[in-house]
């Protein structure tokens, strides 16, 4: 059987005082002595007393929490929520992680069913993860990763997209090869079509053509790329690399090249995008460009608090990439 909630009038009971006592203990006011005081706050532990979120919000029109939307869990959004807990330790905030569930990523304007739940009543301001609209009309302080469409004025945080693209595509290059495909993530996304703008950059300043059978999009999750991954590896004249933007579609790449029985890097070398753990652990490890996540969760919530505290701070925060080679990546053998 469920233990019924703690209520405010089973603290004023058991401390032997009235409800007006606990709730000015609750929030600090004075005329409460200080020993009456102590003893309210052993039974508020004791009992595991809360106050609800809507009745705080309610009294103050505040509850001291800031939202961190998802559309789904996955390991991007995981690490950008580890970088945010970590930065609201002693700002006076709590955290609520939430996600609708389901692939609601794939469908255009999550974010504003979610916030309408959410907002005024729970939190008060929120971060959002790859929104798919950014606009003014939430009604709270809000941030945005990496939204869809890019910076567009509204308080945004990113990553270096085109210079990180750039540099994993000039490293292959370096290694001698000249083929090289790209895994392009979602065409809706501005992160992929930078991203693919830095692959085709390189291969221009270095005098190598772009060429379109070389490229393929894989939508930035592992069951889309297993089959551009597939065409891409069984071209008559295959690309020796490729370039997938980001890591959970370069590592399912390397899964197919294994199941039509080529090395990794022995007949074509990997690079992803985004360093998420999982990229550490693949066999072999791949290269892949560090996406800051961490930090850019903590630039979010920075940036939001400040947004609450009335301050001005410049909309867009972008953090440089920085490629981290491994083991997935070699010269090209002729």
């Amino acid at each position: 059987m469920q233990r019924p909630r703690t209520t405010i009038g089973d603290v004023a009971r058991t401390a032997g005082v009235s409800v007006a006592t606990v709730s000015k203990v609750i929030n600090g006011r004075y005329g409460v002595a200080a020993a009456t005081s102590q003893r309210v706050q052993r039974v508020i532990d004791d009992l595991g007393y809360e106050s609800s979120l809507v009745a705080r919000s309610l009294r103050s029109l505040r509850t001291n929490v800031i939202g961190i939307l998802v559309a789904e869990f996955e390991p991007y959004s995981t690490e950008l929520l580890k970088g945010v807990s970590s930065a609201v330790q002693g700002t006076g905030y709590e955290l609520l992680a939430y996600s609708g569930g389901g692939r609601a990523g794939g469908h255009a304007g999550w974010e504003r069913r979610y916030l309408s739940r959410l907002s005024g009543t729970l939190i008060d301001g929120a971060i959002l993860v790859t929104p798919t609209v950014v606009d003014a009309e939430y009604g709270i302080p809000v941030v945005a990763i990496d939204p869809h469409t890019g910076p567009s004025g509204f308080p945004t945080v990113d990553a270096d997209n085109f210079s990180g693209a750039l540099s994993a595509t000039e490293h292959l290059i370096a290694l001698g090869h000249t083929r090289i495909g790209h895994l392009a993530g979602r065409a809706d996304l501005e992160s992929s079509r930078l991203r693919e703008a830095g692959y085709r950059t390189a291969l221009e300043r270095a005098g190598l053509d772009v060429d379109p059978e070389l490229i393929r999009v894989g939508g930035y999750r592992s069951d889309d790329a297993e089959q551009p991954a597939r065409e891409l590896l069984t071209l008559s004249r295959r690309p020796s690399a490729i370039f997938a933007a980001n890591d959970l579609s370069a590592i399912r790449t390397m899964e197919v090249a294994g199941e039509l029985g080529l090395s990794v890097p022995g007949d074509v070398s990997v690079v992803g995008f985004d360093n998420v753990p999982e990229s550490a652990l693949a066999q072999p490890p791949l290269t892949t460009v560090n996406q800051p996540m961490q930090a850019m969760g903590r630039a979010a919530l920075g940036l939001l608090i400040d947004l609450l505290d009335g301050k001005e701070r410049d909309a867009h925060v972008q953090l440089p990439t920085e490629l981290v080679v491994r083991g997935s990546t070699r010269r090209l053998r002729l």
